[in-house]
């Protein structure tokens, strides 16, 4: 069955290390297709500096410039808040016959039986993950035995871990650091050039 790679998240801003893990995942599952899905409304954690979705979605289609990656804006045009069940639901109609690869991330994957719908997902998507630090793989191994049982299908990768995150970068970007070296080129002029992230923005909502 063929394979298609996604990843979602905020992406607030896209990094050089979620191009890493497409980038390995994309070659170890032999897949069609990587998809880059950035949030609406992120559900599992505030976002007081998020910035807006056209950005977010800009950036990811600038730094998948060259690649053969997409960038899919199928959470933004839902609107409200993306839950993962209802993303993958859509792509499985979209994809008909195509085996779904749902990458996280060490922290997100510790979570998923947390998550709305865990059992939806499990059934639409395999999970695939890499750990973010040395004794990340025990841990996630533990854990897939533990969502196992609630038929979670999953793939864990020992992938080197790129030490950059997007709140390294944000920090970066207020401390007027130079950050061409934790996203690529293009992103780092867009967050310039649209004055991204120089400040926290205060969240005002009641």
């Amino acid at each position: 069955m063929k394979r298609i790679a996604i990843l979602g998240g905020t992406f607030n801003p896209i990094h050089n290390g979620h191009l890493h893990l497409a980038r390995q995942f994309a070659s170890l599952l032999e897949a069609e297709q990587v998809l880059f899905i950035p949030t609406s409304v992120p559900p599992h954690k505030a976002a007081p500096d998020l910035a807006e979705a056209e950005d977010r979605v800009a950036m990811c289609r600038l730094a998948c410039e060259g690649t053969p990656y997409e960038v899919s804006d199928l959470e933004i045009c839902r609107g409200g808040p993306s839950y993962t069940s209802e993303t993958l639901a859509a792509l499985k109609r979209r994809y008909p016959g195509y085996e779904l690869c749902f990458i996280v991330g060490e922290d997100m994957f510790l979570t998923l039986d947390r998550w709305r719908e865990p059992e939806r997902i499990y059934a639409l998507a395999t999970i695939c993950a890499a750990p973010r630090s040395a004794y990340g793989l025990a841990r996630l191994e533990q854990y897939a035995k533990k969502i196992a049982a609630s038929g979670a299908k999953t793939i864990l990768a020992n992938i080197a871990f790129l030490p950059v995150s997007s709140t390294m970068v944000r920090e970066a970007v207020r401390d007027g650091k130079d950050i061409r070296g934790l996203v690529p080129a293009g992103v780092a002029t867009y967050i310039e050039k649209k004055g991204l992230y120089r400040a926290v923005r205060c969240n005002t909502e009641q």
